[in-house]
């Protein structure tokens, strides 16, 4: 059974930073990708980014690219997403996400897995 835990989020102002982490179990990390995804109130969620097993692929979109930052630790089976320069438009509730197809389904915020959410909030 794939399990997804992301904790991490939080308050906090406008040009400061969070990390965001995500156990993972029920994954063989061979065959899956790790990513993170997030939804505002009254928003379609996003795909944020997507690293490989290895660290061999990682995605990141557009909207945070330069500004985040996702790693994997396999030993851990942990996933993290270091997050700087954060605006208000990143707030929302994170979610840790894990898919076998790739990370290209980042770009449609469709895994196959998700876990329960982080509620990241950016203040002016």
């Amino acid at each position: 059974e794939v399990q997804l835990q992301a904790s991490g989020g939080g308050l906090v102002q406008a040009g400061g930073s969070l990390r965001l982490s995500c156990a993972a179990s029920g994954i063989p990390f061979d065959d899956y990708v790790i990513g993170w995804l997030r939804q505002a109130p009254g928003k379609e969620r996003e795909g944020v980014s997507c690293i490989g097993n290895f660290g061999e692929v990682t995605y990141y979109s557009d909207s945070v690219k330069g500004r985040f930052t996702i790693s994997i630790d396999n030993a851990k089976k942990m996933v993290y997403l270091q997050m700087n320069n954060l605006s208000p438009e990143d707030t929302a509730v994170y979610y840790c996400a894990a898919d076998p197809r790739g990370c290209w389904v980042t770009k449609l915020a469709h895994f196959g897995s998700w876990g329960q959410g982080t509620l990241v909030t950016v203040s002016s």
